[in-house]
């Protein structure tokens, strides 16, 4: 592709993904049945009534939402509605406006037609008849069948529900200024889970509170045949509630010990935050196989799948055990303090990402550290988390090239979609390898009091005043740097940008943290208890850190470290492992092999199957197997140790 060419690419996205703002005048005149007017500008007006939304969820069986908007109207003439693009949590314009069909408008009994804008095609634009106070609207949310086709939200027994793919509103507005009263129906026997009360029924619909725009897209719904509603604050001082929803009735039911843990979590959050921003939460959890995975943020609620045996076999699923005190920190950073470029006026606003190892790196570190003081991962689990974490960005291959900085771009470049070679493209690092600058941080505050001040302080600082407030409050670099020498004196700016910054062949992962902390990174021929069960769950064979590559149960490659020896060999994901050394494959054999040639046996060879290509390789590795563990330093405090440790409640004050 020429040069020419790629500028001319580069140029229509972004006028794709530019503000709505920008007019319509200066570009070329397409080729439609009306005129396009320019996109309105947003203003500080209050639309003049609330829209009416009615969302008929009960086709179960064809998975297709129904619904019906009335929306008011003051003037005839062009009008501009949005299907909100741009989606919180998200952090990118990810919505599926692919989904929405039958697609209608009228007013007064009478059709109106409508014409897609052309480079806004998340708008519609309408002409209102002279008369008409309000438009009415209807068109069918045709949600996938399976996962080929995106995210699955609708199941014979479960639904997940996210208002914002399922509305239009006027352009113009910004989105706290656009209310709504939103109506909901259910199959019949299903129960309701969401941060919305409900206030009655009306013609078999629920009737929900009324709600900004703003709040509605961040109070999802779960529902379905099996609910479980368990309180985690009993008597607290606003209500914090554990919804259940699960593809059986077994799945949703906790054990009193299970039940405590989750509880903790929240105890555990009180201490280290000090204020709650909301007035009342709602954890929903999908335990479940068959509705699509989720790990959401909101204000008030979190949207959350598990594995089937999350509840019924707690110490055999590792893989979701943070997910709720990641997604319940989210409360606290991202929903309420938010980075200002995130603070845009409506969901059709492009987002601006560059706080992201704020918003999820030190959101992923306090999940961590949260689920470790709540007993739901034990210490020696947690430092199985981060040792992997430690090992993974110590020397990662695309930090070569590219900074942590610019992952925060990854939500709207990449979009989640599968890479090729991960390790050197790197996606979304901002949240495992923020984690990391965190511990960094934290660690350091302890050694320069020994002990005395850590980065909970910093929590309570920047997140624990305004009690009870959950309106979005905006925050800067500038402000982070601010709240950091607040807690100690030391040149913080500098320190996070030489983190997220760094890039080239002598940077290296932000990692300070384990060796303040007490701890230091080694390799052993055997993985962790955390790494073996968690690989063991999931169906992995790890040889990441000898031969460079991952194995699936099946012992198909799943993944290969760029410039690793399988690299190099011509390895890549998608090949077949068929025999080792002339012996049918397996994990153990591999291992066996490996751990051979590295006492002065025969090298490593491996029968590999791709289609109907057979080849041979064979490895000049002799390391042996490798595995990231966390060594303790003996003679240097327990930092880490302390991290970890349930935060005791504050002395009373007399």
């Amino acid at each position: 592709m020429s040069r020419r060419t790629l500028a001319v690419c580069a140029s229509a996205l972004a006028l794709l993904v530019a503000a709505p703002a920008l007019a319509q005048t200066g570009a070329a005149v397409p080729a439609l049945p009306v005129s396009l007017i320019d996109i309105p500008a947003v203003s500080d007006k209050v639309l003049s009534q609330p829209i009416t939304l009615w969302v008929d969820a009960t086709d179960i069986e064809r998975r297709i939402m129904s619904v019906r908007q009335s929306i008011p109207v003051t003037q005839s003439g062009p009008m501009v509605l949005f299907y909100p693009q741009w989606l919180p949590g998200n952090h990118g314009p990810v919505s599926p406006i692919s989904q929405i069909a039958n697609l209608q408008f009228s007013a007064n009994g009478q059709r109106i037609e409508w014409v897609r804008n052309t480079l806004h095609p998340w708008s519609y634009q309408v002409n209102i008849p002279e008369g008409v106070t309000s438009l009415e609207v209807s068109f069918q949310w045709l949600t996938p069948q399976d996962s080929a086709q995106g995210r699955v939200v609708m199941t014979p027994d479960m639904l997940n529900h996210q208002w914002e793919k399922a509305v239009l509103y006027p352009a113009g507005y910004a989105s706290r200024n656009v209310g709504f009263m939103p109506r909901l129906k259910l199959p019949e026997g299903w129960t309701y889970a969401g941060a919305l009360k409900v206030e009655g029924t009306i013609d078999g619909y629920l009737e929900l509170e009324p709600i900004n725009l703003e709040h509605l897209a961040d109070s999802p719904v779960f529902a379905g045949r099996h609910v479980n509603r368990v309180d985690l604050d009993p008597n607290g001082r606003s209500p914090v509630f554990m919804n259940i929803v699960g593809d059986t009735a077994a799945m949703v039911q906790i054990k009193d010990e299970h039940l405590a843990l989750h509880r903790n979590l929240v105890t555990q959050a009180d201490r280290l935050f000090g204020a709650r921003h909301y007035d009342r939460y709602d954890f929903l959890v999908a335990v479940t196989d068959k509705l699509g995975g989720i790990g959401l943020e909101h204000q008030r609620s979190s949207e959350n799948s598990v594995d089937t045996k999350y509840f019924t076999d707690p110490t055999a699923t590792l893989a979701d055990r943070d997910l709720l005190g990641h997604e319940y920190t989210h409360s606290w950073n991202g929903k309420w303090r938010r980075p200002a470029d995130q603070m845009v006026a409506n969901f059709n606003e492009p987002l601006q990402n560059s706080l992201l190892w704020v918003y999820e790196g030190q959101t992923q570190y306090w999940g961590l550290i949260l689920t470790a003081r709540a007993g739901l991962m034990s210490k020696d689990e947690a430092l199985g988390v981060l040792a992997m974490a430690a090992a993974q960005f110590d020397n990662a291959p695309g930090r070569q090239w590219r900074a942590l900085q610019d992952t925060t771009n990854d939500p709207i470049i990449q979009q989640r979609r599968p890479q090729p070679w991960p390790s050197v493209q790197r996606s979304e690092d901002y949240y495992r390898e923020g984690s990391l600058i965190w511990l960094d941080a934290d660690t350091l505050i302890r050694q320069k009091t020994n002990g005395r001040k850590s980065l909970d302080d910093f929590a309570k600082s920047f997140f624990g005043s305004d009690d009870g407030q959950w309106e979005a409050a905006s925050y800067t670099f500038e402000d982070v740097v601010r709240h950091l020498n607040g807690i100690v004196e030391h040149d913080w700016a500098r320190f996070l940008r030489e983190r997220v910054d760094a890039v080239g062949p002598d940077s290296r992962g932000p990692i300070n943290g384990f060796e303040q902390g007490g701890y230091r990174l080694v390799f052993k021929p055997e993985p962790t208890g955390y790494m073996a069960s968690l690989y063991k769950e999931l169906g992995r064979n790890d040889f990441v850190y000898s031969l460079g590559m991952m194995l699936n149960k099946s012992n198909r490659i799943t993944a290969v470290t760029w410039d690793s020896p399988a690299f190099k060999l011509g390895l890549t994901p998608g090949w077949e492992v068929v025999a080792v050394n002339d012996n049918a494959i397996s994990g153990d054999a591999l291992k066996d092999a490996i751990t051979a040639a590295a006492e002065g046996g025969a090298p490593v060879s491996l029968i590999v199957k791709r289609d109907d290509r057979f080849r041979t390789v064979t490895f000049d590795y002799t390391g042996g197997l490798r595995y990231p563990h966390l060594e303790r330093i003996e003679g240097t405090p327990d930092y880490l140790g302390d991290i970890l440790s349930p935060k005791p409640a504050a002395p009373r004050r007399r």
